[in-house]
């Protein structure tokens, strides 16, 4: 009866660790470049002083799915979204460099190229700061150029160059505070082969029908699992009465 309940018990704990996963995508689905973790089961034998004789149920949160999501036309000036591959470099908030492709940019009072959480955007020379101008513009390559207010349109003084980088995804993982680092803590170099495109978003790429599929899914194999371990209780109390009879 042990094996029976403690593999259910370990079975039902999992399924709903997955479930929580899952649930976090779900609810991320409109969240901009937000890239879906990906949860998946395996067995694993109960090690210990005697043969591993036990095996229980483990999740895992596997991988991150770093697949692009659609591009949104949004038709603002400081909204980019990366073509393909490669992701904008920012400061954490221990001044470390990060990685993220949501691309809604905005400015402090200082002028100060920030992304809609507050974190800094990192160009060739560090943090970008642009003057006051009377028109910001950022290149398919990421330079920032400005017109000085009082200028002609004709005026256009190019200020940095935002640090696009593209790592191989093999070297990446997706950590609590939701940017992406390089598993070595390797510093990325700038690739001139990303690009970007101006007045666009990229979409969460989370598909919410394959969640809620996958939620109602694991609601059911949530719910096996304690009808097993009542099953278990069961067998149990009638053995005891054979026991008691006998």
């Amino acid at each position: 009866m042990d094996e029976m309940l403690y593999v259910t018990m370990s079975g039902a704990e999992n399924t709903f660790y997955a479930q929580s996963v899952n649930a976090n995508n779900l609810a991320n689905a409109s969240t901009t470049a937000f890239k879906a973790d990906l949860a998946q089961f395996r067995s694993m034998p109960v090690f210990g002083d005697s043969l591993p004789s036990r095996v229980y149920a483990l999740t895992e949160k596997a991988a991150t799915d770093f697949s692009p999501g659609a591009l949104i036309p949004t038709g603002r000036d400081l909204d980019m979204a990366i073509k393909g591959e490669g992701w904008f470099t920012v400061l954490n908030g221990q001044n470390k460099e990060a990685y993220m492709r949501n691309g809604s940019l905005k400015l402090d009072q200082d002028g100060k190229l920030l992304t809609e959480n507050d974190l800094a955007v990192m160009g060739e020379g560090g943090e970008i700061f642009i003057p006051p101008a009377q028109k910001i513009e950022i290149g398919i390559d990421g330079t920032v150029s400005y017109v000085p207010l009082g200028s002609s349109t004709n005026t256009q003084v190019v200020l940095d160059r935002i640090k696009l980088v593209r790592p191989d995804i093999k070297n990446l993982e997706k950590k609590e505070d939701g940017l992406i680092y390089t598993k070595d803590n390797a510093t990325l170099e700038r690739d001139i082969s990303v690009t970007l495109s101006s007045g666009f978003l990229e979409a969460s790429n989370v598909n919410a029908v394959e969640s809620i599929a996958n939620m109602i899914s694991l609601a059911r194999q949530f719910e096996i699992q304690l009808k097993l371990m009542k099953q278990a209780e069961q067998n149990d109390e009638a053995s005891t009465s054979i026991l008691t009879v006998s």
